[in-house]
């Protein structure tokens, strides 16, 4: 691929070039070397490797360091860059952001606090009281065409500049800032109702003297908050007691992170023992919290209570704490704040959107520039014409006033409410029900897009788990044989004395544990009947046993107690029970346990409890959980049996991570493999049995390594790692996750027209790669490369260059190694990937995906979308040019933050394909048309004065000004916004129509300068044609060109409407009939000049027939060549869609 493209790296300095001689490079084939190394040197420095960071933060500085910072630079654009670096320098000196520390919190004891901590407050609104109408002015202001105008109106207040009447030029500046004005206020009071409404919410605070109602926004850190079911938590707390007897309680979290499933929270030990609520009162202890940060997923602290003879220490994780803006879905928690407001998780993950701009009205601002460099050219040779005499800048700037309809103000009107049609046409299609438009601003996006970034789980795929496949080695189960399961448990558990006898025949088997000299005979004697069924049980007996779910019952209270849980065996009836996990993998095993007949029927902190099929409910005692983290890829459990008392550690994680953990075996990797191009979800099962003596010595390890302050991480997952030894492999699953409706046509869609597509997942690479295969994303000729994983430069350099010579394949690349080429190599690395027809980055964390998004912003200049439905997607959404969220199983918040939300991923065909396509090219007619509009007055006037020896005196008068551009021409105008060139149905047909947009040709100088020579043309023949036709009569100049000027119009927007709508022609025709009405009102301003010539309009005189053909001939000469013109191109040049609907 492009091999003309040099990897050339930042640094210059040869002194390690011997470096690729190192024996660490031995997976690559030798002979490559030395090409790769003539290819393209690498220069590197000594520091370069020692230390991998500097080259990624000094790399985009350096690029822009070597711009040429001139005169040219500051007049292009550097002004606005150095405005905007001294007013955040200001801001920043103005709001100094305090350090964020560690802290050390007594319980209810907020007096206590050493520091002052942020008020607990929701604040969305984007103004305040204060700076609202300056906020809003200068977000309006900032555009050119906007401050054009002011400067304009603002001139009128000069005598000498002053022509025409004051609310000429105001009252159309007026409504536009109104209506803006109105808009953002209704915005502002709708965000601040919602805040007050989250920030009123009443609490109940735990005092010495009882409970006390406060409102959510009065809470500081130290309080002890008591929180009832289903209300809202109200800052970042430590979780002290729960109403729930198991010391535990759940908690939805959809608003947080976007996933819908309950976590389990657990009470610290100490606080939930004490014997009454007051009791917190009693005792003296307080919360060591790490300072505030961004990672929902971790926390690290310590309780300690100073009162006890032996000070009692119990360390904190993530699973003792209750996030702000989470949900209680269980029992009622008592917990003692430690951050609020701005420094809790929720704040400080929300990223501010920008407001963002579509390219559409980039492209117009431009071309407003453009014109007023033209309306300034214009003024300066009528002065120069008139000969500089006089106060000749005085009559420059009223000449500048003069033709300041040039850039007409009801562009942004005309384009505003465009768009606001765009969004209610899109919201009322039946096609795409429940699409909703949340930003208004850039429809005109939709068709112009190149980069489509999209997630995986719940965006291609349903996010909903069914079980496929068991493999035990030998042996594989699918879907067709599971009868053959159930038949083998049902066998295992109906013997007499099964349990002890399984239990024993595993202990013979495993190493860590020497079998009793009298069970071993019995254990071994039926070898070969029993091995299948004996590995069967055990291997369901493991999926059943290690996981994170928690059966949920609807009708009895989840309290109760295992005894009468035991007893009341009647209550785990089936139909009432639901399954919660934070993993819908593991939703799927335990269901599939429960199918083959062993059913998880209750579960608490320290005890699960299985029915088996012959309705035996089994007690198994939890000693220690270890949770899944996207580090270690694996999740553990320790487990003792009730009726034997047999110690068991299961097992189970990617198989990656599991590899080297289990014993030798021959067959996992490949069955791994097989599986993975099924498009099924593999995890590894294992176990391990552990002695009393074995586990006594873990635990003290364990809990000492819970409780240190320093590198409690590492030195926990170490002693963990002590135990994951020669694990016996019990077997491997396979879990489908079903692919959303017809994502494959909607993909091959969307890849006909040009768009290319990115799966940014934070899946593991081989399931990201068989959903690529599968929803066809990658096409089954392609090839797939997979980016080997690198950690150095010279890695990165190595793979680079092999990847360079692949042609025409998919890239696969996981997120370490996009790190490491993003920090080397970022410019190459993203022009090889854009060549590639699909590329898949797995294992993305959030602002990675935010980041791929912003690196294709910066380096190919073309439009991006991002799609995704959870709560980690929305970095994406809002870096994106086009934010499209799904309303998908893990909650709303990918699409509250989007743009546009829609309700599945088959929608946004036609969302591009037909209202992209419509909305921009419905804007650029509209824009062009609003423009030439103001053209062709603007050419009159520069006739009239240039025959009137170059007077600044204007052509029309007060409100035949503000009636052209309102009621005679703005109906017809505005119709345009129902024009289509295509029907629907041939867009979605032939999606290849939709790359001409991306080209961008609708608008453009071409586009533009050809509405500037019709402009001129028109303008000039109405001109001359008046002032030709009506010697005699000359006074009626201004009558006889303004009739002739509105019909142009109206027929000027005939000829530009491609798809005629009823409302069109009704708009032709009301337009008309309100010029002809308004005629026998207006007869003061069709004088020339004021009434200085005396010259009124009498009906009579228009009622002449010598009126009518005379306004007839100049009207048609006007507009007939260009009817003929566009047969003519029509005819030998027909554009692209006109071919295709013929």
């Amino acid at each position: 691929m492009a091999d003309s493209i040099p990897l050339n790296s930042m640094r210059k300095g040869s002194k390690k070039v011997a470096y690729y001689n190192t024996p660490r490079h031995s997976r690559y084939s030798l002979e490559d070397e030395p090409s790769n190394l003539d290819e393209m040197p690498l220069m590197m420095s000594e520091e370069g490797f020692e230390n991998d960071e500097s080259d990624y933060h000094t790399l985009p500085r350096a690029r822009a360091n070597q711009r040429q910072r001139g005169l040219g630079w500051l007049l292009m654009g550097g002004w606005k860059i150095l405005c905007g670096s001294c007013c955040d320098c200001l801001a920043r000196m103005c709001r100094r952001t305090k350090e964020l520390k560690a802290r050390t919190v007594w319980l209810g004891h907020p007096e206590k606090c050493e520091e002052k901590y942020p008020k607990n407050a929701i604040k969305n609104q984007k103004y305040n009281f204060f700076t609202f109408v300056p906020g809003v002015l200068y977000q309006q202001f900032k555009f050119f065409l906007n401050l054009y105008f002011l400067v304009v109106a603002c001139s009128q207040f000069v005598p000498s500049l002053k022509i025409g009447y004051l609310y000429t030029y105001w009252a159309p500046l007026g409504f536009v800032m109104a209506v803006t004005m109105v808009r953002e206020a209704v915005d502002e009071v709708r965000r601040y109702q919602r805040d007050k409404e989250m920030n009123s919410q009443l609490y109940s605070k735990l005092t010495v003297r009882g409970k006390v109602q406060l409102k959510s926004s009065d809470i500081q850190v130290g309080d002890l908050i008591i929180v009832e079911k289903n209300q809202r938590i109200p800052a970042d707390m430590i979780f002290l007691r729960t109403s729930e007897k198991t010391g535990s309680c759940f908690i939805r979290t959809d608003q947080l992170d976007g996933e819908t499933d309950w976590k389990l929270k657990v009470a610290v030990v100490c606080t939930q023992r004490l014997p009454a609520l007051g009791d917190l009162f009693s005792i003296n202890a307080y919360v060591y919290a790490q300072k505030p940060q961004l990672d929902i997923h971790s926390f690290e602290g310590n309780f300690t209570r100073e009162d006890g003879d032996p000070q009692i220490h119990e360390s904190l994780s993530i699973d003792h704490t209750l996030w702000a803006s989470t949900i209680v879905a269980s029992g009622t928690v008592i917990g003692v704040v430690i951050y609020t407001g701005k420094e809790t998780r929720s704040v400080l993950n929300t990223s501010s959107p920008k407001n963002k701009v579509g390219l559409l009205d980039l492209e117009l601002n431009r071309l407003t520039k453009a014109l007023f460099l033209a309306q300034v050219v214009l003024s300066i040779v009528m002065v120069a014409l008139q000969g500089f005499v006089g106060p000749w800048f005085r009559n420059l700037f009223r000449f500048i006033v003069l033709f300041s309809y040039i850039i007409p103000i009801s562009l942004r009107v005309n384009l505003d409410m465009g768009k606001s049609a765009y969004g209610w046409m899109i919201m009322k299609d039946e096609n795409i029900p429940g699409t909703v438009v949340r930003t208004s601003t850039i429809p005109e996006e939709l068709g112009r897009l190149v980069y489509l970034l999209t997630d995986k789980t719940g965006t291609l795929t349903q996010n909903e788990m069914i079980f496929k496949r068991l493999h035990l080695g030998t042996v594989s189960y699918g879907t067709d044989t599971m009868d053959e399961i159930q038949s083998h448990i049902g066998q295992s558990y109906a013997q007499p004395n099964s349990q002890t006898q399984q239990s024993n025949s595993s202990n013979s088997s495993s190493p860590s544990r020497k079998p009793q000299p009298a069970q071993a005979p019995k254990a071994a004697a039926p070898k070969v009947r029993r091995s299948v069924s004996s590995r069967i049980h055990e291997a369901v007996k493991a999926i059943a046993l290690c996981h994170n779910v928690t059966p949920v019952y609807e009708s009895r209270a989840n309290g109760e107690t295992e005894s009468t849980a035991a007893e009341a065996d009647q209550d785990f009836s089936d139909d009432n029970r639901t399954y919660q996990a934070s993993s819908p993998d593991e939703v799927a095993l335990v269901r599939w346990t429960e199918s083959v007949g062993l059913t998880l029927v209750n579960r608490d902190l320290t005890s699960l409890q299985l029915k088996t099929p012959a309705g035996q409910v089994l007690t198994y005692y939890i000693l220690q959980i270890f949770p899944f983290t996207s580090e270690s890829k694996r999740m553990g459990i320790i487990i003792r049996e009730e009726t034997t008392g047999d110690i068991t550690f299961y097992m189970k994680g990617a198989d990656v991570a599991m590899a080297s953990i289990v014993q030798y075996n021959d067959w996992l990797e490949e069955e791994c493999g097989n599986m993975a191009r099924e498009g099924l979800r593999t995890l590894v099962v294992a176990k391990k049995s552990l002695s009393e003596e074995q586990y006594t010595d873990f635990e003290n390890r364990y809990n000492q390594a819970k409780l240190s302050i320093h590198d409690r991480a590492l030195k926990v997952s170490a002693v963990v790692e002590s135990l994951e030894r020669e694990m016996e492999l019990l077997c491997l699953t396979g879990v489908e996750d079903q692919l959303q409706a017809d994502v494959r046509p909607t993909l091959e869609l969307l890849r006909n027209a040009g768009i290319k597509i990115w799966m940014l997942t934070g899946d593991k690479l081989e399931t990201a790669t068989c959903i690529a295969k599968s929803s066809h994303l990658v096409s089954r000729s392609q090839d797939i490369h997979v980016f080997r994983s690198v950690s150095n430069r010279g890695e990165a350099h190595l793979e680079l260059n092999a990847f360079r010579r692949k042609h025409d394949c998919a890239l696969v690349i996981s997120g370490d190694s996009l790190e490491v080429c993003l920090r080397y190599y970022e410019h190459e690395f993203v022009e090889l990937a854009c060549q590639c027809p699909a590329v898949v980055c797995c294992r993305c964390s959030p602002t990675q995906k935010a980041q791929i998004v912003h690196l294709l912003k910066q380096h190919t200049a073309n439009r991006t979308c991002a799609i995704g439905d959870g709560g980690n997607d929305v970095s994406m959404i809002q870096a994106a040019d086009c934010g499209i969220g799904i309303e998908g199983k893990e909650g709303k918040q990918a699409s509250l933050a989007a743009d546009f939300s829609i309700t599945q991923f088959k929608h946004i065909g036609r969302l591009l394909m037909v209202h992209g396509r419509n909305s921009y090219k419905r804007s650029a007619a509209l824009g062009q048309f609003v423009m030439h509009r103001g053209m062709i007055i603007s050419t009159m006037q520069a006739v009239f004065s240039s025959i009137f020896y170059f007077a600044s005196v204007p052509l029309y008068q007060g409100f035949l000004m503000v009636g052209y551009s309102t009621i005679y021409t703005m109906f017809p105008v505005f119709s345009l916004v129902l024009d289509q060139d295509v029907k629907p149905e041939m867009a979605l047909l032939y999606p290849e129509l939709y790359k001409d947009l991306t080209k961008g040709r609708s608008l453009s100088f071409k586009t533009f300068l050809i509405w500037v020579l019709i402009s001129i043309y028109q303008g000039g023949i109405l001109m001359y044609g008046a002032l030709v036709l009506f010697e005699s009569e000359f006074v009626h100049v201004v009558a006889i060109s303004f009739t002739a000027l509105i019909l142009t119009e109206l027929l000027m927007v005939a000829l530009n409407i491609r798809t005629w709508h009823w409302l069109m022609v009704l708009a032709e025709f009301l337009s008309l009939g309100c010029y002809i009405a308004s005629l026998a009102f207006l007869n003061e301003y069709f004088g020339i000049g004021r009434v200085s010539f005396g010259a009124f309009l009498d009906l009579g005189f228009i009622t002449t027939p010598a009126f009518l053909w005379k306004v007839s001939v100049i009207t048609v000469v006007s507009c007939l060549p260009l009817y003929i013109i566009k047969y003519l191109k029509r005819k030998f040049s027909p554009p692209s869609y006109s071919k295709l609907s013929s």
